[in-house]
């Protein structure tokens, strides 16, 4: 690792080798040779003079780039894939009168592009199912474990610990589900030519349109696509990077939700991120357990959100058949866009697989609040067993709350709630009858039946045709 230059802290600290891998220079222009031998490979079988001997030195060179020449050459010409043109012709003598014959720059730019993408895309994929499988065991074990919930990050109606988790959990499976839908999507550039017109094509084949048709699809075909895009100019459009990091943003809003709910619950010592044995919380405040991973998720996630407005703004400004503009922003955007979603899910595997919980935490703020949760079948079974007037006893119950409220917020006193309601003459029940209402079980509702019912249908069956993908271990540093 060089020192004394900047690194980004994606590829040096937060992105995995999986991914650094994908979008590294090796990946790019392997790919970049293995596109031009199926070209050259395509325009044989359609007719052209290419023999088996330049292919299969194009083949033998395909791995041992010579960045040496490569990087020599372009200070001289300019030009990035002209001078891996004349790279690889230095290495393949016989070759090289057919390498890049009739593409564009962009027939290995754009096809290389996608294809990392959607390699990209395979990654993620298999890092939301193992964050799917560790989010769907942690909802199982606490489907029946009663937790205060909260609308407006005010009490509210309990819920339970596993249906909150499946809350997160489902965001990651509409993911999922979008990362399939726009990987399997994707498709080649092909080879256009310079306006998208296949002009130069045209002429290598003699005017043979039939020949022309079947070149893009032998090339897909060779580079294990299902098929080209249908029409172009120059490039693809820049709509389809648009819609890839649309889905990254996607998954960084559901992390982010994630670890920002798992923020709030270690404030409130209900659920913890893991912390290893000799982890420091604090520099200055040793007994601090700081939840440093979802932290991090949380600052991830802006950066993609933010991101994912440049392919936006790039396929917006994009003038007639091609323009340049673009080029060095993708550079960036893209592939910045897939270190940072690959860190956050090592985040999201690592933090999920760990989660500490604390049902005393967990008790102790529903009892502070059950009395309240419990007015409404108190009301109920006023009404019901004593012929009393459900209104007047709402009134009555809404200025004893008023009271039980103000001693515990003004004098930080106990919730004397239900004490309140015991000793008003408009009430016909002992106040250890009114304790039985405190079992916070009563109060959430279909929730165990729901993260059930939703694992066993939804989840569940996502994750047995992936069953390979699973297992997944993260490290991350910290």
């Amino acid at each position: 690792m060089s020192t004394d230059r900047y690194e980004s802290p994606l590829s040096g600290r937060y992105a995995s080798a999986e991914m650094q891998f994908i979008f590294s220079d090796d990946h790019k222009f392997q790919t970049w040779r293995r596109l031009w031998v199926a070209l050259a490979e395509a325009e044989q079988e359609l007719g052209l003079h290419i023999t088996d001997e330049q292919i299969a030195e194009m083949k033998a060179h395909i791995t041992d780039i010579n960045y040496d020449v490569a990087r020599k050459r372009e200070k001289e010409v300019r030009h990035d894939v002209m001078s891996h043109v004349y790279a690889y012709g230095v290495q393949c003598p016989k070759a090289r009168p057919i390498i890049h014959l009739g593409a564009t720059s962009c027939y290995v730019g754009d096809n290389t592009d996608i294809i990392r993408m959607r390699e990209g895309l395979d990654l993620i994929a298999a890092k939301l199912l193992n964050v799917m499988d560790l989010l769907a065991r942690f909802a199982r074990q606490y489907k029946d474990l009663p937790t205060l919930g909260y609308t407006h990050y005010q009490a509210a109606q309990p819920t339970t610990v596993g249906k909150r988790a499946c809350l997160w959990l489902n965001e990651f499976v509409m993911d999922y589900q979008e990362v399939r839908h726009v990987r399997d999507g994707l498709r080649l550039l092909g080879s256009k030519g310079t306006t998208g017109t296949q002009a130069s094509f045209l002429e290598l084949f003699d005017g043979d349109l039939d020949k022309v048709d079947a070149l893009d699809p032998l090339i897909a075909e060779k580079m294990g696509f299902p098929g080209c895009v249908p029409v172009s100019g120059q490039t693809y459009s820049r709509k389809v990077d648009t819609q890839v990091l649309n889905v990254l943003a996607g998954i960084a809003a559901s992390a982010a939700k994630m670890a920002t709910d798992l923020r709030l619950l270690q404030h409130m010592k209900e659920i913890e991120e893991p912390f290893e044995k000799n982890q420091i919380g604090s520099s200055a405040m040793p007994y601090k357990r700081n939840p440093m991973r979802c932290e991090r998720i949380c600052s991830l996630s802006r950066y993609v959100l933010a991101d994912a407005l440049n392919p936006a703004m790039t396929s917006s400004v994009q003038w007639f058949e091609r323009t340049l503009d673009d080029s060095a922003n993708r550079r960036l955007s893209i592939s910045e866009g897939f270190l940072a979603i690959d860190g956050i899910l090592d985040l999201c595997i690592n933090g999920t697989d760990g989660l500490q919980v604390d049902p005393r935490g967990i008790a102790r703020h529903l009892q502070e609040e059950l009395p309240f949760m419990a007015t409404e079948n108190i009301i109920m079974d006023e009404v019901e067993h004593h012929g009393g007037d459900r209104q007047a006893l709402h009134e009555e119950i809404r200025q004893l709350s008023m009271q039980a409220g103000q001693r515990v917020k003004a004098e930080g006193r106990d919730n004397n709630l239900l004490e309140l309601i015991a000793a008003d003459p408009m009430f016909h029940v002992s106040l250890a009858d009114l304790q039985s209402h405190l079992d916070a079980s009563r109060y959430i509702g279909c929730a165990p039946h729901q993260v059930e019912k939703y694992l066993q249908e939804v989840v569940e069956p996502l994750l047995n045709e992936h069953r390979e993908e699973l297992g997944r271990k993260a490290e991350i540093k910290v």
